[in-house]
């Protein structure tokens, strides 16, 4: 009787009046009470005679079970399970089969394959039945349970995989094909070694299914595509012996524009992961030519008669998910992050010329595209090998008679600015003006255009520092105007932005103009208006970047005033974006003033912290079955009034509440929310840091929050997790060096054992080199905060050492294990490069934080992996890092006990490499050489007294020809350091006049402490010497006074010097003072009369 009158009910919950449908649940709710309801639907969804209810029927089910699969008396259950399967076999619509399919996944879930033997003879016999029907209806069945149960059905992985091998020969069966390539991606990333071969053998017969799903039906296609991404993330050694023929297939679809976007923009991504997974396979089957093949068509192709690019619309929204243009563009970016830049642009450049060449705007287009991404991944090649033909090219393409060609040029002038520093900005006086000219048709020009040329402004603009000067005033009364007078705020926000850029670069030189731009600022910041929005979100960020530049006096007595707009706006919209600004605004207060942080440290964590945890922007897609969603929630609390006595309502709650992952078809995360996580991490742990002892009481409830993300899916929240962590160890080893009390010290001690241990599972584990790069700097940063503070656990040394020797012979995870390419080749990606020379940094910390015995064993095994680095045949930017990191070790051994034998010691292993260094053909290489020789002399002092003859020659040499301004300076520091460290080994009176000649410094303007402390040593030592060449002294000494660039430090122990020689030499002080400049003799004269 019951299931009649269900099925009445479910006839009317299909009907299009609202009216019924309410009346339908409130009635469906009733007979949900009744514990009868199971055996009703199963009648219904085996005897109703309409589809749509049926599979109503089987849905209901399904939720039935998921959530309170405890009610189900047991005799019920064992039913069910029998009814599915029968129903299963009779039932004809795709629908309801579908439908049954997945509450069979359900029951499954509850009650293991195993516990449930008639499932797997079904699936047996349906999937190698001779009736394409029945194989269909079995394959359905096997992708949803297993699907959603992967784990359960491993014993059987082995004969699935056997099956597939079968079914995708079927290839008149294209159901099949998927349905069978669903299940292939859901245990792929479960299947162990054993399962291997068996998955590499179906490689190929997967490509030519694909092929036939593809003529079938292109969406169910795209979605077996992601078979791919399953075995690239899971199981790349799968995929690497039939690299060439997927690239190849991926090719082929990526190159037929009858297909969808989104399936070509599937096989695009593929090309661009193996390229960021297995660039040297790429590269040793030579796919990279055909590659560009397809790809520069793709990129460089016009859109459709009457339509433009989507970057080229007016209003563009940035929205490229399925653009193929788009992702080509990405896969020439992949490219240039992942793969050796001589290789690459071997091949690279005649395609790129030869669009640039064009006659056809969106090819020339294409190639000021692909010259834009390849700034990133390449710029040390770009830097130092084509910079002046690259500008040209878009110096060129800024002036072209058409659009679309200028947005691109002006989005490639962008990302030079961005990554070719600090080269580019020497071409300023060529770029300004171009530049300009685009803002001073600022009102007739459209707005979309406009927004491209302020992106490659700012970019350049923040970069230029000093340079900026002449342009200031044209700049600033450009951005002003912009801000009073338009109507239009997306132009204000424009010029908003700008001025944070302006401000990176002119500093204190901004200050005149200060006062406008705060009260414009503020005007924006207490508006509450909804198309304010983005406005404020941009005069948040500005304001922050003025706290840091514009100077501590000047922006204090505003530093209150801001963190209270900060708070009112955190207060009053809920706006991720706005937050996250307000963040950086926290953290730049924190930095200037940091007491005006400190009333309001609790609402600032509580808000910050909130964002962390947050789980909003996180969306779950959920299944099919929404529309009875709204029944399911309300059929919860009538429950639970009488729940007590079935005692078991506890154990079900954790069901209750998290929605089924298996019923989640995908997560997305909305970039704004990933930012705002981003941005607290970097907030909390500099406010941390600044603020010190106030933020005592916040710092283990942050930590824990922040400690959390070390997993987070996002790389960017990962990366600013860990830099966190290293910035709240920093900051208890601040508080405990202020307040030595033992608590603070133990303190300190429990965050480190748990932050290492961490950063090196990190460094080993993680499979993105950005995340990895940032842990080292954040150890790195660590370790030279709380010296050996920080390596007293034992092991701790070594382990720290061990794991930077593993990025030095490229071991960890982010640099492609998998030894199937031989790595003979000491070409590699400049990013790759520099992963490593981030661990290589962490050498010379290491050996200023112990004691020079204790480091030694761990130096020794480091050492022949640097001196690898400087043979001729490296790039320049690995024979600089090498022989740069050796001198910066020398020079901590200088600072640490036992330093000066440990350095005798390595004294002739390093010896040989440091002089081929000074006799280098790049200037940065002979400028660490030189340093590096200096920094042996000064760590091991008389014990290489035997080596400073070769060593003087060395230097008299390089010094009669060198032309590099930075590369004297260090020769001059060097000599002073052999003097200071053994000054009998050094012929004074030939060596003292030929340094005196260099000063004053040019450009390292960090030597001149080195250069005084040297002066007022051979003073002390020799003064008939110095008072010889008192003239040339006191000229460069003119230079150094009440220079920005010199600490007090040095400019104190020279003014004690000049006062010596005043008083105990006066006449020629006198007589050298009188031969100065007026300027300069005025000043002298103060310096020195001044108590």
């Amino acid at each position: 009787m019951m299931s009649e009158e269900l099925e009445r009910i479910l006839v009317r919950l299909t009907e299009p009046d609202n009216a019924v449908i309410q009346q339908a649940t409130a009635e469906l709710k009733q007979a949900f009470k009744d514990p009868a309801i199971i055996p009703a639907l199963c009648a219904v969804m085996t005897g109703s005679q309409n589809p749509q209810v049926r599979q109503s029927a089987a849905v209901m089910l399904r939720m039935r079970v998921r959530k309170h699969w405890k009610k189900i008396s047991p005799d019920h259950r064992e039913s069910l399970k029998a009814i599915v399967l029968q129903a299963l076999q009779q039932e004809t619509e795709h629908t309801v089969r579908h439908s049954l399919s997945q509450l069979s996944a359900v029951l499954v879930k509850h009650e293991t394959p195993d516990r449930w033997p008639a499932l797997l003879t079904l699936l047996n016999q349906s999937t190698k039945s001779n009736n394409p029907q029945d194989r269909q209806v079995g394959l359905l069945l096997l992708s949803k349970v297993v699907g959603s149960n992967p784990e359960p059905f491993k014993p059987h992985y082995k004969q699935l995989l056997q099956l597939f091998g079968t079914v995708l020969q079927d290839l008149n069966n294209p159901t099949a094909l998927y349905y069978c390539i669903l299940t292939l991606t859901s245990i792929t990333a479960y299947t162990g070694t054993e399962e291997m071969n068996l998955m590499r053998s179906l490689i190929p017969k997967l490509l030519v299914a694909l092929k036939h799903l593809i003529q079938a039906d292109q969406d169910q296609a795209s979605e077996a595509m992601e078979v791919f991404d399953e075995m690239m993330e899971s199981e790349v050694s799968v995929i690497v012996p039939h690299i060439a023929e997927i690239v190849q297939f991926c090719l082929e679809i990526s190159a037929d524009v009858s297909l969808s976007d989104s399936l070509r923009v599937k096989a695009l991504s593929c090309i661009a992961v193996l390229i960021r997974l297995k660039n040297k396979a790429v590269l040793k089957h030579k796919l990279l030519q055909p590659i560009l093949q397809v790809v520069f068509p793709i990129l460089s192709a016009a859109p459709p008669p009457g339509e433009e690019d989507p970057e080229d619309e007016e209003d563009d929204t940035e929205d490229d998910s399925e653009n193929p243009k788009h992702f080509a563009v990405q896969v020439i970016d992949t490219m240039a992050l992942h793969m050796p830049p001589e290789k690459l642009f071997n091949q690279l450049l005649p395609f790129t010329q030869a669009c640039l060449a064009s006659e056809n705007p969106y090819e020339r287009k294409g190639g000021l595209m692909c010259m834009a991404v390849l700034a990133e991944g390449c710029a040390d090649h770009i830097r130092t090998k084509m910079l002046s033909s690259m500008l040209q090219t878009v110096c060129r393409s800024l002036s072209d008679d058409n659009q679309v060609v200028r947005s691109a040029a002006l989005f490639a002038l962008g990302q030079f600015s961005e990554h070719l520093q600090p080269d580019v900005s020497k071409f300023h006086a060529e770029l300004m003006p171009l530049l300009h000219g685009y803002l001073s048709a600022v009102n007739q020009t459209k707005i979309g255009h406009m927004t491209k040329a302020f992106y490659a402004l700012e970019n350049f603009l923040e970069n230029l520092g000093q340079e900026i000067e002449p342009y200031l005033p044209t700049l600033m009364e450009t951005m002003l105007s912009a801000l009073n007078s338009a109507e239009n705020f997306k132009l204000k926000e424009l010029a908003v932005s700008a001025i944070g850029a302006i401000a990176n670069a002119a500093k204190e030189m901004l200050v005149p103009y200060f006062p406008p731009i705060i009260e414009s600022l503020k005007g924006f910041l207490t508006d509450t208006r909804e198309e304010m929005r983005a406005l404020q979100t941009q005069a948040l960020d500005t304001l922050s970047v003025l706290a840091r530049t514009v100077g501590k006096d000047v922006f204090s007595p505003l530093a209150a005033e801001c963190v209270q707009l900060g708070l009112n706006l955190t207060d009053a919209v809920d706006d991720p974006d706005l937050r996250r600004c307000t963040y950086s605004l926290f953290s730049a207060v924190s930095d200037v003033s940091p007491d005006c942080l400190t009333p309001h440290l609790t609402s600032i964590t509580t808000v910050m912290l909130l964002s962390l945890r947050s789980t909003e922007g996180v969306t779950a897609h959920l299944g099919e079955d929404k529309q009875f969603v709204l029944l399911d929630d309300d059929d919860e609390d009538d429950d639970a009034d009488n729940e007590g006595e079935e005692g078991d309502v506890i154990l079900d709650d954790e069901e209750e509440t998290t929605i089924d992952d298996r019923d989640v078809s995908g997560f997305s995360v909305e970039n704004s929310y990933i930012d705002e996580k981003e941005d607290a991490c970097d907030a909390l742990g500099e406010i941390a840091f600044n603020t010190g002892v106030a933020f005592q009481p916040f710092l283990e409830s942050s930590f824990q929050q922040v400690y959390e993300l070390r997993d987070f899916p996002h790389e960017d929240v990962r990366r600013a997790a860990f830099g966190a962590m290293g910035q709240f160890c920093r900051a208890q080893h601040k508080v405990w060096k202020e307040n030595p009390a033992e608590a603070n010290h133990q303190a300190l001690h429990k965050l480190l054992l748990v932050v290492l241990p961490c950063f090196l599972e990190a460094v080993r584990q993680d499979r993105e080199r950005q995340v990895v790069m940032a842990v080292l700097e954040s150890m790195n940063a660590v370790i030279k905060s709380c010296q050996g503070e920080a390596l007293q656990a034992p092991g701790r040394l070594a382990e720290i050492s061990n794991a930077i020797k593993d990025v030095l012979k490229k071991k960890t995870v982010c640099q492609d294990v998998g030894g199937d390419e031989a790595d003979d080749d000491e070409q590699q990606a400049e990013y790759d490069a520099m992963l490593q020379e981030f661990a290589g940094e962490g050498i010379p910390v290491l050996a200023s934080a112990v004691p020079a015995e204790t480091f030694y064993p761990h130096l020794n095994d480091l050492l022949p992996l640097l001196m690898s680095k400087a043979k001729s045949s490296c790039t320049e930017a690995d024979r600089s890092f090498s022989v740069g990191t050796i001198g910066e070790t020398l020079h901590s051994l200088t600072s640490v006990a036992g330093g000066r034998a440990v350095a005798g010691r390595l004294s002739n292993r390093l010896l040989p490499v440091l002089v081929a260094g000074v006799r280098d053909s790049d200037a940065e290489v002979r400028n660490n050489s030189v340093f590096a020789l200096g920094a042996l002399a000064q760590a091991a002092g008389p014990i290489v007294a035997s080596d400073y003859p070769m060593m003087l020659s060395l230097f008299s040499n390089l010094l009669s020809k060198e032309s590099d301004l930075r590369v004297i300076d260090n020769l001059c520091a060097a000599l002073c350091r052999m003097i200071l460290s053994h000054v009998e080994g050094v012929p004074l009176e030939q060596v003292f006049p030929a340094l005196v000649a260099c000063l004053p410094l040019k450009e390292d303007m960090e030597e001149n402490k080195t250069i005084y402390s040297c002066l007022t040593f051979l003073y002390s030592h020799n003064p008939v010497l110095v008072v010889s060449q008192l003239r040339p002294i006191m000229s460069a000494a003119a230079h150094l006074l009440g220079m920005k660039d010199v600490d007090n430090e040095t400019q104190n122990s020279l003014l004690i010097l000049l006062r010596g020689l005043a008083q105990q030499h006066t006449q020629e002080f006198q007589s050298a003072v009188m031969s100065l400049p007026d300027e300069q003799r005025n000043k002298m004269t103060m310096a020195v009369t001044q108590s």
